[in-house]
């Protein structure tokens, strides 16, 4: 069944400790937590005190997707401060498969982001090592962006390569995700829907997410069929 992770940079930054209780009332999964350092992505969000903060009153795993250059050296800052699963950038890391086993070490699930632009093959050495490779379906480091459609194909590409190098990785949609193009996104191949504006700036994002949860496990069950 597809997972489902807002995430918390659409979230009311003032009041954390109630988002997070919120949601651990909610159909999420995962609370995806987009770290931002003003030079990989031309913003700023987030970084480990807020995140340790945020842990403390989530009860979900947290999703930590590291938008910043250099990651290598804060793994395990993150992971002390709450991250379940690390997420870096393919564009990010020169080294990228030691930089994924330092996150395998530290007890995480490994996952790769990709920005649009980056085609999927460039995973084809490193597929069977990941649990994860998220997919930038907008263009990093803003919220409230519109989904780039080409998202569509680039999952389906990225599907046949994870079966073709037998790699157990989920793929992770991250931008634009809104009720409209989930179900096409689950058929695609996707495993794990981040949603952020769609959720916060709804009017009661707790029956939004178990709206969307009713679509992609309608979705599931007609292809089952």
């Amino acid at each position: 069944m597809p997972l489902l992770a807002p995430s918390l940079l659409a979230s009311d930054f003032a009041n954390l400790q109630a988002e997070a209780e919120m949601l651990g009332r909610s159909a999420a999964d995962w609370l995806h937590c987009d770290v931002m350092d003003g030079r990989f992505v031309p913003n700023i969000s987030f970084g480990i005190p807020v995140l340790q903060a945020i842990h403390r009153h989530a009860q979900q795993p947290l999703d930590v997707h590291l938008m910043i250059e250099e990651p290598q050296h804060y793994l395990a800052a993150f992971r002390d401060a709450g991250a379940a699963n690390l997420t870096v950038h393919y564009e990010a890391c020169p080294h990228l498969h030691r930089v994924v086993q330092q996150i395998k070490q530290l007890g995480c699930r490994a996952g790769v982001a990709l920005n649009p632009h980056t085609p999927v093959w460039v995973l084809e050495d490193i597929a069977a090592d990941l649990d994860l490779v998220c997919i930038m379906s907008v263009n990093p480091g803003f919220g409230g962006q519109s989904f780039i459609p080409n998202t569509l194909r680039k999952v389906a590409a990225l599907k046949e390569l994870l079966v073709d190098c037998g790699s157990p990785a989920l793929i992770e949609i991250d931008g634009g995700v809104t009720s409209e193009n989930a179900a096409a996104l689950v058929q695609a191949g996707a495993d794990v829907l981040v949603a952020g504006s769609f959720v916060f700036n709804s009017a009661d994002p707790i029956a939004t997410l178990a709206d969307l949860r009713e679509q992609v496990s309608a979705t599931v069950a007609s292809e089952e069929n």
